[in-house]
């Protein structure tokens, strides 16, 4: 099994506001993924080393805990050298820069429309949804029309402090895409939601649910569905 994990480029939200990936959230599914046997490849727009949000510097216990998640980060490959590629999943983790660079990236689109139209899983956490907003099925539809979804919060983005600088808020913009939006009775409690081949967590604390649920679907796999190597 071969999961493709994308990640942001950006490093800038607006002018004051570093962002970037934000580490948990790449972290945790990645040890989760690659400690049951799935391959990992990481891409990002720009490739290269990825940027973190300045907020999710780890501390000495993740440091060591993620060791190797840390380092798949400091050299991803370009999306563009990944478009001919099959993956039994494609993931995208959050912070605030895929709603930058992500939302609008045409090779990203066409890579999930191909996936989705196979049936492969799609899978997002916290602002890694924004990616999903702009992207369409290959019927032409709105990816995320009729699936039932989840994402980082209007309340949430209040609690963040950053409502007035997000270039959008992500749950507006799923909703207007067709999601069916839910998340958890109260904000940033874990809660994911999975639909189809389709599976979103809420916020960083999903994290560890959302990657538990991707090895878990990953798995179920017959030996004729997963990817030709």
């Amino acid at each position: 099994m071969h999961a493709l994990f994308v990640t942001t480029s950006s490093d800038q939200l607006a002018p004051g506001h570093p962002t970037g990936l934000w580490l948990e959230e790449f972290a945790v599914p990645y040890m989760a993924a690659t400690e049951a046997g799935i391959a990992v490849t990481v891409a990002s727009p720009k490739g290269g080393a990825v940027p973190l949000d300045p907020k999710t510097e780890p501390n000495e216990k993740q440091r060591k805990n993620w060791e190797r998640a840390i380092q798949a980060l400091r050299h991803s490959v370009t999306l563009d050298s990944v478009t001919n590629e099959n993956f039994d999943a494609i993931f995208i983790p959050g912070g605030h820069g895929p709603m930058v660079d992500l939302a609008n990236d045409a090779t990203l689109h066409a890579l999930v429309a191909r996936h989705d139209a196979a049936g492969k899983l799609i899978a997002a956490v916290c602002h890694g949804p924004a990616a999903l907003v702009n992207a369409r099925r290959s019927s032409g539809e709105p990816f995320l029309k009729g699936r039932r979804a989840t994402g980082f919060t209007n309340a949430e983005e209040r609690l963040a402090g950053l409502k007035d600088v997000v270039p959008f808020l992500l749950e507006d913009a799923m909703k207007s895409s067709g999601a069916d939006f839910h998340s958890a009775l109260v904000p940033m409690f874990s809660h994911i939601e999975h639909d189809g081949n389709l599976l979103t967590g809420e916020n960083p604390h999903s994290s560890a649910a959302l990657a538990k649920a991707m090895v878990e679907a990953l798995g179920k796999l017959g030996p004729l569905e997963r990817v030709a190597r």
